[in-house]
């Protein structure tokens, strides 16, 4: 499992965030506090508090191809 910070200020940045991991095989989750919800699911990113960047939990060891699509995004 891999953790990276993210950051999505803007709703177009969030559409983009969905289907770049939209795209990919991985289980991805984000987490901001104790609130999980899955990275493939926009009405589930808009539930988290993103004035702070979110935790992006991928459930891969070898993800690189996904992580390098996010580099835009990442905190």
């Amino acid at each position: 499992m891999k953790s990276v910070n993210i950051k999505l200020s803007l709703a177009e940045n969030v559409k983009s965030f969905v289907n770049i991991v939209c795209r990919f095989p991985y289980d991805v989750d984000l987490r901001a506090g104790r609130h999980v919800v899955d990275a493939k699911s926009i009405l589930g990113i808009f539930s988290l508090d993103l004035s702070k960047p979110v935790t992006m939990e991928i459930y891969a060891d070898e993800c690189d191809d996904l992580l390098e699509e996010l580099k835009p995004f990442m905190a």
